[in-house]
């Protein structure tokens, strides 16, 4: 008889299933019509050679070594700019499509990547243990419609992390995989009459029915190349794989709400600066790959993209030319219809020796701007609690 055991080893190979007041909004909801994307950046991207303080001493003295040079720096402000690799976001910076969050964090922080990750994912207090991802719990109370495919699909990475425990939820290298796979677990259905595989059954339904839409062919083409979707020359590499893939996907007309594609990669003990530029390099590249797919399917001004990790690095630089795990981080919301600029706080660096950095905006906030003002869902039952959200979005 198949049990869940070889079911799962089966599947695996393709897919599984506030700083600021709150005030009024002008963006009308439009439900899961619009879509999210989540990029983890997995490891703990260090935030301050990312979002860079470049006029601060402070910032120098703490990183002799790894700091970022004055003149390298892409100036954002005269306080901050980007770090040199992330070139690719700029024009999308001067569309004000781009906001950058300092200083996103959580109270009472825990450095251990486990622990951190599961607390982002499913949007716990750091003293709190829940076992379903936030997006899990959004979907089974406030359900997106019986045309979806799925609720979300993930991207190069096999946990499924905010969807976990629930959501009908995919994971993928591309739409073929997923087919083939689907089918696998179609076969392996004949002679299993277990009342314990009920439940596995019905979610096999659902993947079927995924793979039934994401096998598509994909559409042409548009007659007038202008139209056409088109890659920056720099795109390369798994995360931009995986944005062509999710592009592709959304292309043949499959609806999901959410897609997270993960970057790995980030947990830099060690000769942090030539491996976090090219990290940094990828992510903006990939980013301004995904505009310009979204762009071409007139999906950009419905889609938002918000990047998180489980922590950040301390600001002291280490003896090995890295960072350690730290805590509050900066990280980015992306859209056609984002409220481009700076929020949040800037490190506090005077005065630091060997301390982490207090967070200015709770990562909750940035989740219930999301469930409330994006998708026009109930954040505050969502979330047990009321989370102060940010005037992050535009009409």
């Amino acid at each position: 008889m198949f049990q869940r055991r070889e079911f799962l080893k089966a599947m695996s190979a393709g897919l599984l299933v506030s700083v600021l007041p709150n005030l009024s909004y002008a963006l009308a909801p439009a439900g899961y019509q619009r879509l999210l994307v989540l990029v983890e950046l997995k490891g703990g991207n260090d935030g301050l050679n990312t979002v860079i303080p470049y006029n601060s001493d402070d910032y120098y003295r703490l990183r002799p070594s790894i700091g970022i040079a004055r003149p390298q720096v892409l100036q954002l402000s005269e306080q901050v700019g980007l770090h040199p690799a992330m070139q690719s976001l700029l024009p999308l910076w001067q569309k004000q499509e781009v906001a950058v969050l300092q200083g996103v964090g959580y109270p009472e922080p825990n450095l251990s990547h486990f622990r951190s990750i599961e607390i982002w994912e499913t949007a716990s207090a750091s003293n709190q243990y829940l076992g379903e991802g936030w997006l899990t719990r959004l979907f089974r109370s406030q359900p997106t419609p019986p045309g979806f495919a799925a609720d979300g699909v993930v991207l190069s990475s096999q946990n499924l992390g905010p969807l976990d425990g629930g959501a009908r939820a995919v994971v993928l290298n591309n739409p073929q995989d997923f087919a083939r796979q689907a089918k696998l677990a179609a076969d392996q259905q004949a002679g299993a009459h277990s009342s314990a595989l009920s439940h596995i059954l019905k979610v096999e339904g659902d993947i079927r029915t995924a793979a039934s839409a994401l096998q598509q062919p994909v559409m042409k083409p548009p007659a007038n190349p202008a139209d056409a979707p088109t890659a920056p020359p720099k795109a390369v590499g798994g995360f931009a794989q995986a944005i062509n893939t999710l592009a592709d996907i959304l292309q043949n007309g499959t609806r999901i709400a959410v897609a997270r594609i993960t970057l790995t990669g980030f947990d830099t003990h060690g000769n942090q600066q030539p491996t976090q530029a090219r990290l940094l390099g990828e992510l903006a590249d990939g980013l301004a790959l995904l505009k310009a797919r979204m762009q071409a399917q007139g999906r950009w001004d419905d889609t938002l993209v918000l990047s998180y990790a489980e922590f950040g690095r301390r600001p002291r630089e280490n003896g090995n030319r890295g960072t350690d795990h730290g805590t509050a981080n900066s990280h980015f919301l992306l859209g056609g219809r984002v409220k481009g600029g700076l929020y949040g706080q800037t490190a506090p660096l005077a005065g630091l020796t060997d301390g982490n950095l207090p967070y200015a905006i709770d990562f909750r906030q940035l989740y219930s701007t999301v469930v409330q003002d994006w998708w026009g869902k109930d954040a505050t039952s969502l979330f047990g609690q009321r989370f102060g959200r940010l005037p992050l979005l535009r009409a």
